[in-house]
């Protein structure tokens, strides 16, 4: 709150868009990685290392050079076209239905992604909290939403890029002071950690079967189309970015966020294995979901620090994502399908107050719709939503930046539409189509691909008129 009243005085609607560009490179770079890494990282990511070992790391090396790809081609092209939506260039570029496809997309994904990572967080935070005092599931996701909307209604991303900072610290900070808590819990020293995690089967990085769904090939060329489009086609992480002073400093912010973030996520794969071996020494039954393993293990067996450590954590991962999530939602809502740059100062105000009551509305509202039918673990459902609703921006951006070919305006939203559902349908029966091959977040790749298709199909080249 105290950020949000010194970044917001005499903010206008062009400071919660583009916080003016006048970020620092440096703060929106560590900031990032908070607001990228989220709850579903906190909590799924070291569950699933008893599932899938640190075959995690292989879809982290395909994020890297996506990184990189988005640094080096699409920040040059949104700084070129000074865009403070990024749907905007599929307006220049094929006309006003594709631009609204495409931003309505981002607004299912992101609405949908931010609510998942909300759920989990405010699920445990209501069994470690709430619940002792009684207090209704409902009423924890109305106050968390509302505490976001209240520290943002004013300076929008201008108040997140500070507050992401502030919030990856406590991230970061509470994942390596549980490191070192269970170490000394176990009276190793960090040598003998480092030599149990090695050598754990936990630990295994590589797998090559191309049948499974984490042979290296699909997960690692998966990992860089989805932050292609999880990044750099998606308003909320490029809004960021677009904070900079100027291209290079973007580019700057990108790369040296790359690096943190594979720091950071080694880190919670390491917390995976130390949680699994503490479970093993001390003969403690595994919880059947793997998403419940770390929380039980930070609240109920290393003592009061590591709880708290764990609860500022989690939340400082929840806030990061859900506040810029929701500022962005209200950006592409408000620039792409209401106008927003029409208006004079003051209706733009009301424009955006009103958009941002509306996101902040239904995001409770799916919230509270997903704690009533999810039974899968957090990290395989956000990826797998991102795969269909994110495939559609993948192939019309990347039709739109390197095919030179007219698409006919009027037939792309039905494209947009039918691509998901025929790859839905490939995936299903795959194993029966492709003799057990077994579809992984190489799914989103498919699905820009169809897209892709369909565009050619309604494309012709063009006409240069004399």
């Amino acid at each position: 709150m105290t950020i949000s009243w010194f970044t917001s005085r005499n903010a206008d609607t062009q400071a919660f868009f583009t916080a003016n560009r006048k970020s620092p490179w440096y703060l929106v770079a560590f900031g990032m990685v908070g607001a990228t890494l989220s709850g579903v990282t906190f909590i799924s990511v070291p569950g699933e290392v008893g599932n899938s070992a640190f075959s995690y790391l292989q879809f982290v090396f395909g994020n890297i050079v996506g990184y990189w790809l988005v640094a080096g081609i699409l920040l040059p092209l949104y700084y070129r076209l000074n865009l403070v939506s990024i749907y905007t260039f599929l307006e220049q570029r094929f006309g006003v239905r594709s631009y609204k496809t495409g931003s309505f997309f981002f607004l299912i994904s992101k609405l949908i992604g931010a609510a998942f990572r909300m759920y989990l967080v405010a699920g445990v935070l209501q069994i470690a909290f709430f619940d002792t005092f009684k207090i209704p599931f409902t009423l924890t996701v109305v106050v968390t939403i509302a505490l976001i909307w209240v520290y943002t209604f004013r300076g929008g991303i201008k108040t997140i890029v500070w507050t992401d900072t502030l919030q990856t610290l406590f991230l970061v900070s509470a994942v390596i002071f549980t490191i070192v808590a269970i170490t000394k819990n176990m009276g190793w020293d960090f040598h003998h950690l480092f030599k149990e995690i090695a050598g754990s089967p936990n630990s295994k990085i590589f797998h090559w079967g191309w049948r499974g769904g984490n042979n290296f090939f699909k997960q690692f060329f998966a990992g860089i189309f989805i932050t292609i489009v999880m990044v750099g086609m998606d308003q909320d992480m490029m809004q960021k970015n677009l904070t900079c002073k100027n291209k290079r400093e973007a580019q700057k912010n990108m790369v040296v966020f790359s690096f943190s973030f594979l720091v950071t996520v080694f880190l919670f794969l390491c917390l995976g294995v130390q949680l699994y071996l503490y479970a093993a020494k001390t003969g403690m039954a595994v919880p059947e979901n793997s998403d419940d393993l770390y929380p039980s293990l930070a609240l109920n067996s290393f003592g009061l620090p590591v709880g708290i450590a764990f609860l500022l954590g989690i939340t400082a991962a929840a806030y990061s994502s859900a506040d810029s999530a929701l500022t962005a939602l209200t950006t592409s809502f408000s620039v792409d399908f209401l106008g927003i740059d029409n208006f004079e100062e003051n209706k733009k105000r009301k424009i955006k107050k009103w958009s941002h009551l509306l996101f902040s509305f239904l995001l409770i509202v799916v919230i509270l719709l997903f704690r009533a039918v999810n039974n899968e673990s957090i990290v395989v459902a956000v990826f797998r939503v991102a795969g269909y609703t994110y495939g559609p921006i993948l192939g019309l951006f990347i039709f739109g930046m390197y095919i030179k070919r007219k698409v006919n305006d009027r037939w792309v939203p039905l494209i947009g539409i039918s691509a998901p559902v025929i790859c839905y349908l490939i995936s299903k029966y795959s194993e029966v189509i492709f003799n057990g091959y077994k579809f992984g977040f190489e799914l989103l790749i498919l699905n820009g691909l169809i897209t892709m298709l369909g565009l050619l199909l309604i494309s012709k080249k063009y006409v240069v008129k004399n």
